[in-house]
């Protein structure tokens, strides 16, 4: 290579910034679809939030212009549409939630638009514990994202699902673990048995590191706390102030019978979380059958600081 001019006149050659990595957001409007988009521009990135059309005049979608993120309404029925709006991604982010007609069809039409389109890398909606080593019928959500897995698979594109275990802020209310008001843990089955808690900013933290890193693998799985019923106690306790205590509401077979009986009285197949599909949840992770393979890929983005069960219940008191 020739030398570079170094005369009085000459001025130091700068190369040209590279431009930011475009990735396009799938679901942006949802609450951790929020979150991501927040994460991804935090880190730089260039965002494409993909909205249905009715969701664009709404505040989520007004407060994702706000962080500078690009919205687009598409519908998802247009091929052609969907295509343009992945075409210059370097990664198509799904965070859809629902049944079959999204989880599996709607995340379809956007993994085919993502392959027309030439995007190298997708990941899917998954978010969850290890659905991968489940029995075929354990988990109806489970289940969709694993007849997704399968055409993700056969893709020509490079897939990355990130499994955290549960959502650490369901600890708060909505999972019937940690009962604030009787001061209880409550479990079936074994209270040493390890569960994984993620929060959901944690989650979008990770997520949005992933989606900008060109060299994943097809999973990666992270828990901001293992901890099993018999630690949760005593978090609990710390966390609190007040003293908590098991609760032992059965076996696994007895949940498993509760399940059933409550599918059967209240159904409910078109909520995406009725009562049942927690329960399922539960057995999941309480089995064992749904805990992360480790070692977990906690540490693979050193600047994410885990957020503690205690931190999750400290503040909510």
């Amino acid at each position: 290579m020739a030398p570079q001019p170094t005369g009085p006149h000459s001025a130091p050659v700068t190369p040209p910034a590279a431009a930011p990595a475009l990735i396009v957001l799938a679901g942006a409007t949802g609450a951790l679809g929020l979150l991501i988009a927040h994460q991804l521009r935090q880190r730089g990135a260039t965002v494409r939030a993909l909205v249905r059309p009715a969701a664009s005049p709404k505040a989520e979608a007004e407060s994702l212009r706000l962080q500078g993120v690009e919205v687009l309404a598409v519908d998802y029925t247009d091929a052609a549409a969907l295509t343009r709006a992945c075409t210059g991604a370097t990664c198509v982010v799904s965070a859809l939630s629902g049944l079959r007609e999204v989880i599996v069809e709607a995340q379809t039409q956007l993994l085919e638009a993502a392959v027309a389109a030439g995007v190298p890398r997708f990941i899917p909606s998954d978010y969850s514990a290890d659905f991968t080593r489940l029995p075929e019928g354990s988990n109806r959500n489970f289940d969709l994202r694993r007849e997704f897995m399968r055409r993700v698979d056969k893709a020509p594109i490079q897939a990355t699902s990130i499994l955290n275990g549960m959502f650490a802020d369901l600890l708060t209310g909505q999972a019937p673990v940690v009962l604030a008001g009787p001061k209880r843990v409550l479990y079936w089955g074994d209270a040493d048995q390890p569960l994984d808690f993620t929060t959901m900013v944690n989650t979008a933290e990770f997520t949005a590191a992933a989606a900008l890193d060109a060299t994943t693998p097809r999973y990666l799985r992270v828990a901001g706390e293992v901890a099993s019923p018999r630690d949760l106690r005593a978090t609990a306790t710390a966390a609190t102030g007040r003293e908590f205590k098991l609760l032992r509401a059965g076996s696994l077979g007895f949940l498993g019978t509760m399940i059933k009986v409550t599918k059967t009285l209240m159904p409910a197949q078109d909520d995406v979380f009725p009562p049942w599909q927690g329960m399922q949840y539960l057995h999941n992770m309480l089995s064992g059958q749904a805990k992360l393979a480790e070692p977990l890929d906690n540490g693979r983005y050193p600047d994410i600081r885990w957020t503690k069960v205690r931190d999750v219940l400290a503040g909510s008191k």
